[in-house]
């Protein structure tokens, strides 16, 4: 039985004999100095952003109004837009560099990066006492996930991944009609998605592919960060990496954060002690990509004044069985992307984002009166003002990392399953998988010389 521990003394071991990250890496296990700055709700952010480029030019652009005063990306070319519209920000291609020289000056700071990257990114920010707005999935293992929720609380600092659809009201609809027993206790949900389609390749070759020339815009060290060293290719930069073990996290990484966030939230799994995964069926899967298509099971013993429950993850465009009494014509989920609720009395089905909770068969929703709301709404449903209002000493964000930290250990677990192409049981407590010694070694990583993290 494999046991993940978050050592900060082989943490320090570690940093202290590298001179890779320069003074700001060295100042990050000090937290006693990097208090997070007191903001008022009429003061501007002083804000950051760790890649800028693609969705990071939307999340960056988000906070326009505040003070936006620098920018970072390994990919020059990517941040492009970012540059454009943000004139005055310093540029950046390294964020040590920038943490180093502008540290002060930088209160939050938003990370788009690949998911390889997220966790050493956000740690070091959140030691040098910076509120972090970090993309979907939180992290790339399971074990970086639970640091970075650890990390937060010890530090003090506002944080929120970028799962959009968790301020919206849809989810909150979808947990009030569950928790009203509008379909009676829930005993199976199905969730899938077309990813990864024709986005990025998945069951791909068995071998890395031979190496090209970098683009003159990318520093390829840079993104590779503390992934092993391999030779540039487009197959895995600027945009492809997702389906790569190293670089990615695959479709559950990539949608599982969205589609899945209704189940974890209104069937209050984040509150079970163990659970299990087991792959269903998977194609093609090798020890360097994704498989090309999967289907897992994750299964879920009662907890709070929840029934035990099965959650089914399909990918590619597989999708569960039509349910009897649910005519052909009608919906379920967003098509390609969504939910369905299998309760003892009916089914709710939810669309991409959880929007769009509603009963099934259609003629039953039109004759349901929902009942009256009884969570909080995020004020006009806004992710990225969720956020803000928490940097300036507001109420937690919607997908704060206490909520984050253990919806993404929940996610990433079930790429262990697809990983080791077994059943895996997991402890929440202590981080083992009790039933799989061999399997507990990717619940963690190594990490490349001078990106080491305490896990």
């Amino acid at each position: 039985m494999t046991k993940i521990t978050l050592s900060r003394r082989a943490f320090l071991a570690a940093t202290t004999t590298s001179t890779l990250f320069g003074s700001a890496w060295a100042q990050s296990v000090n937290p006693a100095r990097v208090v997070p700055r007191k903001i008022s709700p009429n003061e501007k952010l002083n804000v950051a952003g760790i890649g800028v480029g693609g969705k990071g030019t939307q999340d960056i652009m988000s906070y326009k109004k505040e003070n936006i005063v620098a920018l970072c990306d390994v990919d020059t070319g990517r941040a492009e837009e970012a540059f454009h519209f943000l004139p005055d920000a310093k540029r950046y291609q390294d964020y040590r560099k920038m943490f180093d020289e502008m540290g002060k000056d930088i209160d939050m700071v938003t990370i788009a990066t690949p998911d390889h990257t997220h966790a050493p990114a956000a740690y070091l920010a959140m030691k040098l006492g910076k509120h972090v707005y970090v993309e979907k999935p939180l992290t790339h293992t399971v074990a970086e996930a639970r640091l970075l929720a650890q990390t937060a609380r010890e530090m003090g600092v506002a944080t929120q991944m970028g799962n959009q659809g968790h301020s919206g009201d849809g989810v909150r609809e979808l947990a009030e009609m569950i928790w009203s027993g509008a379909i009676g206790a829930v005993h199976e949900v199905h969730v899938w998605t077309d990813r990864p389609g024709s986005r990025w390749p998945q069951g791909g070759p068995k071998t890395p592919p031979a190496g090209e020339p970098e683009p003159e815009t990318m520093n390829w060290d840079l993104w590779v960060g503390a992934a092993p060293m391999r030779p540039y290719n487009q197959l895995y930069a600027p945009f492809k990496w997702r389906g790569w073990w190293d670089f990615g996290c695959g479709g559950l990484g990539d949608m599982a954060c969205h589609i899945m966030d209704p189940a974890f939230f209104a069937l209050k799994l984040g509150e079970a002690k163990t659970f299990s995964v087991e792959p269903i069926n998977q194609e093609e899967a090798n020890d360097q990509t994704y498989p090309l298509n999967a289907v897992i099971k994750y299964h879920f013993p009662a907890r709070a004044d929840m029934s035990p429950v099965d959650i089914y993850w399909y990918e590619n465009g597989r999708k569960p069985t039509r349910p009897e009494g649910i005519p052909e014509g009608q919906v379920l989920g967003d098509d390609k992307n969504g939910s369905l609720f299998v309760g003892e009395s009916g089914w709710i089905t939810a669309g991409e984002y959880g929007g769009k909770a509603r009963l099934l068969p259609d003629e039953r929703m039109a004759e349901y009166t929902p009942p009256a709301p009884t969570l909080e709404r995020v004020s006009g449903a806004n992710h990225y003002r969720s956020f803000l209002n928490a940097c300036k000493g507001g109420s937690p964000a919607a997908s704060n990392f206490d909520y984050a930290g253990p919806f993404t250990e929940m996610v990433l677990f079930g790429n262990i399953a697809l990983r080791t192409n077994r059943r895996v049981e997991y402890d929440v407590e202590t981080m083992t998988i009790p039933n799989d010694t061999d399997a507990g070694k990717f619940l963690t990583k190594e990490y490349r010389k001078g990106w080491e993290l305490p896990v």
